[in-house]
């Protein structure tokens, strides 16, 4: 198989697909991979680590995707990179296609099999979403910490407190992989933490992250009180290849004191809050109603190493899957199949989609 990884080009994403050591075990296996010039630079892998490890260096993104059948990109493709593919080609990256209808009608137009990282599952797992998630769920704390200091537009406030001070309160929706690592970040710092879960497993677990959590079912009328009170709200509720429900009314937002921070994970899923719109890392945060709202679609860019390393041992497994003429008989990626021949072929996905799309 002849192995693309193009350089990502969207709004400071500097993750790559492949590290060297995940594309020297594909050309030890008889396979051709291709990789853009500087595609790992802000990753931390120069042109000249991949050439070790076998890889040809291409000089653009066209002669990469003339040269690949199969493509294996970080972040869904925009418009550049929509002009380069062909029906022929076989897609696989993160794609996020119920909260991007117009992208899913390219993808149709193109005719190409495209199989995304959020849909491949098994035993209803995401393993190609979960080492992201892990990331993601991190990070919010991390950023809406920051968020909350003065110098950045928030209340002023030290998330964990301290002897003489009240302790930050952070609301969390959700306690999948993105939510309970938001939680053990929270809860390490010392802050008050409240998660909303549906399930009974997760809620137990999150209890027992320590006598600063409490874990509840997401009664409307306690989520309304506890978004009210809550410093920093993370939103982290994923339903695979479907558009994230919104959990949250602009009249709970608008309830939050000035200078408080909503972090919306699953913004690049449509987003759990009303108030959230996708932003990027050149401009991550707005202001609604004097609350500061941070929902960036790539949140693990922001540490393109660290992710690049995580993913790329993930996803190796399953393009030495792909790149066989049988792939299609791999249960995880046939489900992670998003559309194919012009046709979208996954359930979530289509039924997300505007009645007219």
């Amino acid at each position: 198989m002849r192995i693309g990884i193009p350089r990502e080009i969207k709004t400071l994403e500097g993750r790559v697909a492949l590290v060297p050591e995940a594309t020297a075990e594909l050309v030890q296996q008889g396979h051709e991979v291709f990789i853009e010039s500087s595609a790992g630079e802000l990753s931390g892998y120069p042109d000249t680590a991949y050439q070790t490890a076998g890889v040809t260096i291409l000089p653009d993104a066209r002669s990469l995707y003339e040269a690949a059948k199969l493509i294996v990109k970080v972040k869904e493709p925009v418009d550049p990179e929509l002009e380069l593919l062909r029906s022929d080609h076989l897609l696989f990256s993160f794609l996020h296609l119920a909260a991007e209808p117009k992208l899913t009608q390219r993808l149709m137009k193109i005719g190409l099999t495209a199989v995304g990282f959020e849909t491949v599952a098994v035993e209803g797992e995401l393993p190609l979403l979960i080492p992201m998630s892990d990331i993601a769920g991190r990070l919010s704390i991390q950023i809406g910490a920051t968020l909350l200091h003065s110098p950045q537009g928030g209340k002023g406030l030290l998330l964990g407190g301290l002897p003489g001070a009240l302790r930050g309160r952070v609301v969390i929706l959700g306690a999948g992989t993105a939510g309970s690592n938001a939680a053990r970040v929270a809860a390490a710092l010392g802050s008050e933490v409240i998660v909303f879960e549906r399930r009974r497993d997760r809620l137990a677990q999150m209890y027992e992250l320590g006598e600063n959590v409490t874990a509840l079912y997401p009664y409307q009328q306690m989520l309304k009180e506890s978004i009210a009170s809550a410093d920093l709200l993370i939103g982290a509720v994923l339903q695979a290849g479907a558009r994230t429900p919104r959990l949250v009314s602009t009249e709970m937002v608008r309830s939050m004191q000035p200078g408080s921070v909503v972090v919306d994970i699953s913004v690049d899923q449509g987003g759990c809050i009303e108030t959230t719109r996708p932003t990027t890392y050149a401009e991550p945060t707005y202001i609604w109603e004097e609350v500061i709202h941070f929902a960036v679609t790539n949140m693990p860019g922001a540490v393109p190493r660290t992710a690049s390393q995580a993913l790329s041992s993930a996803l190796l497994p399953y393009v030495l899957i792909l790149a066989q003429e049988n792939w299609e008989n791999y249960p995880p990626l046939a489900a992670g199949i998003n559309t194919k021949a012009g046709e979208v072929v996954h359930p979530a996905v289509r039924e997300s989609l505007p009645a007219n799309s």
